[in-house]
């Protein structure tokens, strides 16, 4: 069973839409994750609209994706999230959801500091 970033085990991150690397509901993560999509946000519109401006349009549906609206539960990329944090619109996190590999890349207090409620 994989850890999260509390120690504990990794608990359910979202299912509708389903999400994880590899479509479990859960924050896995494995040696093709070269994103490591670690991190269980609630991903609110500044987000969205943060991530579109990236590049990558999570409110845009694709063939097995509905797109993402506010209040979704999704796995990020611990990078995305850092970047997102570093630049003042990180969503808030599910701790229990967030695998213990996105502490390679995040800090807990910054995760903590994001707690949703």
């Amino acid at each position: 069973m994989a850890l999260n970033v509390l120690g504990g085990d990794l608990v359910a991150c979202g299912t509708d839409p389903m999400t994880g690397w590899t479509r479990s509901g859960c924050c896995e993560t494995g040696p093709d994750d070269t994103g490591s999509h670690t991190v269980c946000a609630v991903v609110d519109e500044r987000f969205l609209r943060y991530s579109a401006s990236r590049g990558n349009d999570l409110t845009r549906p694709g063939p097995s994706f509905p797109g993402l609206v506010p209040g979704d539960r999704w796995c990020l990329c611990a990078s995305r999230w850092q970047e997102a944090l570093l630049d003042g619109v990180a969503p808030p996190v599910v701790l229990a959801g967030c695998h213990q590999r996105a502490l390679d890349v995040v800090r807990l207090e910054d995760l903590r500091q994001h707690e949703a409620p």
